[in-house]
Order: C-alpha cells, then sequence, then structure tokens
C-alpha cells in the first residue's frame, strides 16, 4: 500500500487515510502491535513524526492533516475551533435523501453521556433504485450525498444521517445491516461508504490558499460505475 500524500510543506503533511485504519492508537492499545495506525503508516513511509490536527474515525477515509511539529498544532487547530476550514464529505445512504437539508441536532461528547451542538448542510447528489430485495421490499434505494459538518463532534455525521433516517451504508453501529449486508453480498463492498473529500483553507503559516482532493477507493469508483453515477470530484 503506499502512501497518498496531498500536500506537504515545512509545517505540514496532508494525507489520503485509507478505510479501516486508525489516525493513531490509544494509549496502551493492546492493537499497536496487531494493526498499522496512520502515524505509524506515514513514518514507515517518510521517516516523519508527525501529529494530528484533527481524526477521522478508523471506518472513514480522506483527507487529514497532520503537523511536522507539536508547536504547529494548535495554529492549523484553530481553523476547526474557528470554523476557518472548509470539510466536504461524501457519503452513500439508504433510501432518497432530501434534496437539501440542514440538521441541526445534538450529537453525544466523547465522554457518552453530554448532548453538545451539532450542524451539518446536506445535499443529494445522485439517486438510484435497486432491483434487489432488501428486507423488508422487493427494491433497494439509495442516495449519493454531499456533506459539511459545521461543527465537529465525534460521529456526527453518521449519527446525523441516522437522525434522519437515512444511515450511511457500511455503518456498522448507526447503519442498516440489511443493506450491509447486500453490498457486501452483490457487490463485495464492505467499506463504510464515508469519504472526506475535500479539505479548504488558509495556511496559518504562509497565508497560502490550500485546497485539498482526496481521490476515492477502488469500492467507491465500482460503486460509481455500477450506479450510473457521476463522481463528483471528478
Amino acid at each position: 500500500m503506499e502512501l497518498d500524500i496531498l500536500f506537504e510543506d515545512e509545517y505540514c503533511i496532508c494525507v489520503n487515510k485509507p478505510n479501516d485504519m486508525l489516525v493513531h492508537h490509544a494509549k496502551f492499545s493492546r492493537s499497536i502491535k496487531r494493526e498499522l495506525s496512520l502515524l505509524q503508516f506515514i513514518f514507515e513511509k517518510t521517516a516523519l513524526k508527525v501529529y494530528p490536527v484533527h481524526r477521522l474515525d478508523r471506518r472513514t477515509s480522506g483527507v487529514v492533516l497532520l503537523a511536522k511539529e507539536t508547536s504547529f498544532v494548535s495554529k492549523f487547530q484553530e481553523l476547526f475551533t474557528g470554523n476557518a476550514i472548509e470539510k466536504t464529505y461524501f457519503g452513500v445512504v439508504r433510501g432518497f435523501a432530501p434534496a437539501e437539508k440542514i440538521i441541526d441536532s445534538p450529537v453525544k461528547g466523547r465522554d457518552s453521556t453530554v448532548y453538545k451542538e451539532a450542524l451539518t448542510e446536506m445535499k443529494t447528489l445522485e439517486t438510484v433504485t435497486l432491483n434487489i430485495p432488501v428486507k423488508p421490499y422487493e427494491s433497494a434505494r439509495y442516495s449519493l450525498v454531499e456533506l459539511h459538518p459545521k461543527t465537529g463532534r465525534m460521529h456526527q455525521l453518521r449519527v446525523h444521517m441516522v437522525k434522519i433516517s437515512h444511515p450511511l451504508i457500511g455503518d456498522g453501529k448507526y447503519g442498516d445491516k440489511n443493506h450491509d449486508d447486500m453490498f457486501i453480498e452483490k457487490f463485495g463492498w464492505n467499506n463504510l461508504f464515508l469519504h472526506a473529500g475535500k479539505l479548504v483553507f488558509v495556511h496559518p503559516f504562509t497565508s497560502e490558499l490550500i485546497n485539498l482532493t482526496a481521490s476515492f477507493n477502488d469500492n467507491w469508483i465500482h460503486l460509481f460505475k455500477v450506479f450510473t453515477w457521476r463522481n463528483p470530484l471528478l
């Protein structure tokens, strides 16, 4: 597996994280020896020790921004806390999603007890009906959605799509197992269909406008072909 570097300078490196890869292991994690984290993968390929500015879930693919020094982290994090960075995700969801929708609904924090305000803007790009029965229906409907999280809560996009009854395909925690199983059985697609496709920001050290695009993996490309959907990153 090759490391897909989207941007690099003396302050940061931005990469396209594969599906099913942790950004980093938790302290004292038992899985350190069993699986490669993104930080380890970058070090293995570049000999760089880097520091995550933000995170993607293990099963989410796409753009990740990492700083090259701990002293640089706070400046990059201010982009996220100050809503000065534009994040664009793409997802495949069950059903025909609304053409456009603002989802304004609190999401639990990392401690799983306190709810925090969360806002996501959603737009439907494509839809398809498959003549494949998925309980309890004789056919199956899906939508390709573009998602813009305006806050950065844990599992925000996954939870928000469930709250409007259009769970992401491949989401084992919040999704619809019947549809997930069909995707695996009929097509061999077993990843979470959530991808951080674009990141746009003004570099806090150089003032350069950084506009990054992370390409989709093979399962996504195959899906676009089977569903006759346009690749939104082309």
